[in-house]
């Protein structure tokens, strides 16, 4: 099978990639822009069955050229991080929303078999109690899930529109090895590794659903192979926490005190609670996730207290 992943060297898409080639009759084309958050050091630099190309998703001549020969493509490629979509929403806008649509199109021309979109469970908004099914309306609150849910919506429509294999997925808070350390868990890793102090936003009390990578990416390939075409399927990891309960767990496993905690103005359009329904997969594919937090937390810190070459440079740079 010929597979196209397009954000590859990022945290997600590279750990996705580096799962497909453990199967010796699948070959990946990564593209990837290689933009802050993008490594290619998350992918083996050579590779019988693994080409890379540096480019951009929104380039049509580049997309239309590369795609023909590709039975699926896996669309990981997006700007996320919320922070910066606040600071400023165009290039969201341009990477999640144009550049999708450009996929699209060029799918479509090259007839590629399947198109898994991957989304989040951001575009959901808040929600107080409950957990969101596949058919919850879409209500963003950052300029980030409002371009992810202006992608989502797109590639349904090129199902419903030219009958193009479309599958979409949302995925709760990921975690785990190779995470570009501004997200909120390698920061706080790093930071304590560092003996330096960590953010906590307003009360603490926002409520995240943490979701290993591992099984994110066992999510995708199921859906990928079994999903039903215009639909879409939330991938969750069945574990709550308010990002107070999470920092203490993170204290605790760095060895480190509440006297490390520096209290910030909480973020503008935080939402307060996420939290996903995952009964369709389950129940049409067999997804059930296997990694528990405590094991999942305990092999993330020790990754990043063994791999400081990777994160130290990533860090200096961020600050400089």
């Amino acid at each position: 099978m010929h597979i196209f992943v397009t954000g590859g060297a990022g945290f997600i898409g590279s750990a996705y990639v580096r799962g497909l080639l453990d199967d010796d009759k699948t070959t990946v084309t990564v593209l990837d822009l290689l933009s802050y958050s993008g490594n290619r050091d998350n992918l083996p630099q050579e590779h019988p069955r693994l080409r890379f190309v540096r480019g951009d998703i929104a380039d049509d001549h580049l997309v239309r050229e590369l795609l023909p020969g590709h039975d699926a493509v896996v669309h990981f490629a997006a700007e996320s991080h919320v922070d910066r979509s606040i600071t400023g929403a165009m290039p969201f806008v341009r990477t999640n929303v144009l550049g999708t649509q450009a996929l699209l199109d060029a799918a479509r021309a090259a007839g590629v078999g399947r198109f898994v979109h991957v989304s989040t469970d951001e575009v959901y908004g808040s929600i107080d109690e409950g957990s969101w099914t596949e058919t919850w309306p879409l209500d963003p609150n950052s300029p980030y899930a409002a371009s992810k849910a202006g992608s989502d919506l797109l590639a349904l429509a090129a199902h419903r529109t030219h009958g193009l294999d479309v599958v979409v997925t949302r995925c709760s808070n990921n975690y785990g090895h190779h995470q570009f350390p501004e997200k909120v868990i390698p920061l706080f890793i790093t930071n304590l590794l560092d003996g330096e102090q960590i953010p906590l936003y307003g009360d603490g009390g926002n409520v995240r659903d943490w979701l290993h990578v591992s099984d994110h990416c066992r999510g995708i390939q199921l859906v990928l192979e079994k999903g039903r075409a215009g639909e879409v399927y939330n991938i969750g990891g069945g574990t709550e926490l308010t990002n107070r309960e999470l920092t203490g767990r993170l204290l605790e496993a760095c060895g480190a005190g509440w006297d490390r905690v520096r209290p910030v103005a909480d973020r503008k359009g935080h939402d307060r609670r996420y939290s996903l329904d995952i009964t369709k997969i389950s129940e049409e594919l067999g997804y059930a996730p296997r990694v528990g937090l405590d094991e999942g937390l305990a092999a993330t810190v020790a990754w990043y207290r063994d791999n400081r070459a990777w994160w130290e440079p990533l860090k200096a740079r961020g600050a400089a």
